[in-house]
Formats: C-alpha cells, structure tokens, sequence
C-alpha cells in the first residue's frame, strides 16, 4: 500500500491492486498540494472519495473531482451523502459507524470521531452535515490503516483497535480544531497498537508550502491556520523514544509505500 500526503488531511492511498482512495479532498485554498496533483489528468484516477465530515477544508475539492470524473464513487456518513446527493453527485454510497462497504480491493469500515460537521460554511449559513468519522481501511493481502478524521481524543479508539487491528494510522494531531501532540501521544501509547504513525490536519509553513501565496491567503482568511503549522514535529518529538511506534512526518506531495 501506498500513502500520498496532499494537504493538511487529504490523502491518498493506493492499494497493491492499484485502487486510488482519496480521502478529503481540498484543492483550492490548499497551500499544500502541488499542481502535478490538481490536473484533470491525475484526478481521473481516482476510485473512490472517502469523506470525514462536511467542513470546506475536507469537502470543497468533491466538484473539481466529479468535473474530472463525474461517476467517481463517494463514500460519506448518512446525512453528509444525502446532501451531496441532492446536490446532484451521481454515485454516493452512504455508510453509518459501524457500516462496512467493500470497494474493489478493500474493506472500509466507517467508525467514530469526535468532533463536528457541518456543510457549505463558508457560502452561508451552515448546513448539518450529521457527525464526524474516521474509518478503517483493510487492504486484501495488506495492512489494516486507521484514519482517524477530525477527532479529539476518545476512549473509542481503544475499542477500534481491539476489534480491527489495525497496523497503521493517520491521526489527527495538529490541535487548536483537533487532538493537540500531546494528546495524540497518549493515544499511540496507551490506546492504539500501531506500528506506524502519520501525523495529519497540520499545515506547512512557508518553506514547505506548494504555494506560498496560497498560504497567505488561508491564513488572511483563517488565522487560526497559524496555530496549526508544523506540529507534526511536535508529536514526533514525543514519541522519540517511544519503541513500539514510528512517527513518519510525510511531506506534501511525498508518497511512501508500506508493507507488512
């Protein structure tokens, strides 16, 4: 499996099958992502969308996507998946926590996070978008990845690991709208058992940004973004000797494979 860092908490992973899941995408204030993964080109090969919740910063990229590939399969919470069908999106499927669906070469297990969702905040007044998620992703012949979404840290990750094993996570760990570093750490040590850790929902300062003006921007609009950057850092450093777990900072728009 494969694992490709394309903003704060878009990602995609790219199963030994060659199934691309993308999970959350945002592209147009994304200081993040490199324009090589913003083509019409790349977008095609995109399966699957697989969303957390409805905020602008997990859903925005869903109309450039279906404008590249309109019969791309969304994958949502129940009333997040209702309004994109509404919306007009040709192929959503679903799910509620403990809902599992199958898609090619993997299992996706929709589980709880604990945070909130709404959609289109940021054209108006705000629409419920139903509770926040994070899933389980059980690649055939591969590893088990958690996803933890947009959460804070919950005793349901225990439960998460002992029912699904997974070997790997990405988790939330940036603060200020999610789990902070330190809270994350406790995590790793004390409720999941994963081998290896990637640290999400955390922004590139200027040296690392795709777009340097795109940053500007986010943070003149957002300045809350500021709080949030570079704190990947942070939980690997308290995880240093921590010997169970590997902390694996990706960059923006690096790509790593892993293996069991």
């Amino acid at each position: 499996m494969k694992v490709l860092r394309l903003g704060h908490a878009m990602y995609v992973l790219t199963s030994n099958g060659g199934s691309k899941f993308l999970i959350d995408p945002f592209f147009e204030m994304n200081p993040g992502c490199p324009e090589d993964y913003q083509t019409d080109e790349f977008l095609a090969t995109i399966d699957t969308v697989v969303l957390t919740h409805g905020h602008f910063d997990h859903t925005s990229g869903l109309e450039r996507l279906t404008q590249a590939k309109p019969d791309v399969l969304i994958v949502a919470q129940y009333e997040l998946a209702m309004i994109l069908i509404q919306k007009g999106c040709q192929n959503v499927m679903p799910l509620n926590f403990g809902g599992q669906f199958q898609v090619a070469d993997a299992e996706l297990t929709m589980v709880a996070a604990r945070h909130t969702s709404s959609y289109g905040e940021t054209e108006g007044t705000p629409i419920y978008a139903g509770e926040p998620c994070g899933y389980i992703f059980a690649f055939k012949d591969d590893l088990k990845l958690y996803h933890s979404g947009d959460t804070a840290m919950m005793a349901d990750m225990k439960l998460i690991q002992d029912v699904y094993q997974p070997d790997m996570a990405i988790l939330s760990a940036s603060g200020h709208f999610t789990m902070n570093p330190k809270e994350a750490a406790y995590v790793v040590e004390h409720l999941l058992n994963v081998k290896t850790v990637i640290p999400s929902h955390t922004f590139p300062s200027k040296e690392k940004a795709a777009s340097k003006e795109t940053l500007d921007g986010l943070v003149e609009a957002f300045p809350v973004i500021s709080y949030m950057v570079d704190r990947d850092k942070e939980l690997e450093a308290l995880l240093r000797d921590y010997p169970d777990t590997t902390v694996d900072v990706l960059g923006y728009g690096e790509e790593k494979s892993y293996s069991l």
